[in-house]
């Protein structure tokens, strides 16, 4: 009974922190966009990830940081409490988020392998090395970064009919850009983090990461002009296919996105990207200074989320 108790409490904290969290990021999501929009694509993609994982994450952390522990040292194993209704519901909560979370990952998971396996068929490797690039006999997707443990680059034949050599370089090192940032894997996050209404936070991410993938991509003015040019060709060059689950492709976001991607890739001699920044002396001074006031406060901290949790029980 114990267990079970400390169980419900733990995945009630965890329901009640995780919708409340949702909610804000829900409402505040515009905002940080607006404020994301003045730094580099790179740093603008990051932030808006950052922001659609805060409610998982802080949850997750906050309850296995100080609910379980509050619990298991506090609470008396010898009292044999009834199990209210209100933990059992959130609890049941909890458990919802989680289960349907895992259910979406692995959904999306088993659907990309399938997707991938069909169009790797008949395929052979163009380029070995730590990031493969397999030439597939199909005219769709064109290009395409795919798979999360062993990512690779699938090149269709009507990308190399229509690119030039010059095109078809820029084009595979965006692709490339997109597994060094790790999207695919990020793309498998946003399935674990279930919550309506953020639909459109997400699409801001994917259009953000796509112009952080277009900057790691070129470096000068013709090659800039070159992603440009990919992106119109690709585009025209015939119906597109649905884009597959946790895999990036070049030229398959909405056209207004498309759009101002290759404005953006225009004006790049007047707007050259701002070199990645690293991370401030301030900002290391405020973790450090946070971890340490946690730190000798976590205690005191313990008492007031056990007493808190108890309150709930009643």
């Amino acid at each position: 009974m114990f267990a079970a108790r400390g169980i419900a409490i733990c995945l009630s904290v965890f329901a009640l922190l995780y919708f409340a969290l949702s909610l804000a990021v829900h409402w505040q999501w515009r905002r940080i966009w607006v404020y994301s929009r003045r730094f580099p694509a790179r740093r603008c993609a990051n932030l808006l990830f950052t922001w659609r994982m805060f409610p998982l994450g802080a949850a997750a952390a906050i309850t296995l940081a100080f609910a379980a522990p509050s619990f298991l040292l506090l609470e008396p194993r010898s009292i044999d409490e009834p199990m209210g209704v209100i933990p059992l519901g959130f609890g049941l909560c909890g458990v919802t988020i989680v289960l349907v979370g895992l259910g979406n990952a692995a959904r999306a998971m088993v659907r990309a392998s399938r997707t991938i396996a069909r169009w790797q068929n008949g395929a052979r490797v163009e380029c070995s090395g730590s990031i493969p690039v397999w030439r597939i006999p199909r005219a769709l997707p064109t290009l395409v970064a795919a798979g999360i443990v062993r990512p690779k680059v699938l090149l269709s034949h009507r990308a190399e009919l229509v690119l030039t050599p010059d095109e078809l370089k820029t084009a595979v090192r965006h692709e490339l850009a997109h597994v060094r940032r790790l999207d695919n894997l990020k793309k498998l996050f946003l399935c674990l983090a279930v919550f309506p209404g953020m639909a459109e936070l997400e699409a801001s991410w994917r259009e953000a990461s796509e112009m952080a993938a277009d900057d790691g991509a070129v470096s000068s003015a013709s090659e800039a002009l070159d992603l440009a040019a990919v992106l119109i060709k690709l585009s025209r060059s015939g119906p597109l296919e649905a884009p597959a689950e946790l895999t990036t492709a070049l030229a398959q976001s909405p056209a207004a996105s498309v759009t101002a991607r290759v404005e953006r890739l225009i004006a790049w001699a007047e707007r050259r990207p701002s070199p990645a920044q690293g991370y401030s002396l301030g900002y290391v001074l405020l973790g450090a200074a946070s971890v340490a006031t946690i730190a000798l406060m976590y205690s005191d901290l313990l008492v007031r989320v056990h007493a808190a949790t108890e309150w709930m029980v009643r």
